[in-house]
């Protein structure tokens, strides 16, 4: 997996929204384990301290939780998955109503716009 960040946010955010979109995605299924933090640091070429972060994050919202010898899991609430998946829907979408309101678009347009694509 290709994972890419910017200079605009920190790391372990970015982190936490790329795996967010891993597991609503289905690319982490319900109950399937993560791979371990020094994986994921290794992998995406950051300090394994700042994966840590974006996993506890995780596990406080609910995505993941931790077994004691098996490691990290993802949650197997399809409900909580599917809420999640839906506010960041929903926070894609208001941005863009934003950004097309900054450019003079009115409600009608932007939705004129979204049926022609």
């Amino acid at each position: 997996m290709a994972w890419e960040f910017k200079d605009d946010r920190p790391i372990y955010t970015q982190l936490l929204e790329q795996i967010q979109r891993m597991i609503i995605s289905g690319k982490y299924k319900p109950g399937d384990r993560l791979p371990t933090v020094r994986d994921l640091a290794s992998e995406a070429a950051v300090n394994p301290n700042t994966v840590q972060r974006a996993l506890t994050e995780l596990e406080r919202i609910g995505l993941v939780y931790s077994q004691r010898t098996s490691g990290r899991m993802i949650t197997d609430d399809e409900s909580k998955i599917a809420e999640i998946k839906e506010k960041m829907a929903e926070d894609l979408i208001k941005e863009f109503c934003s950004n097309m309101k900054e450019l003079g678009y009115s409600k009608k347009e932007i939705i004129e716009l979204l049926e022609k694509y």
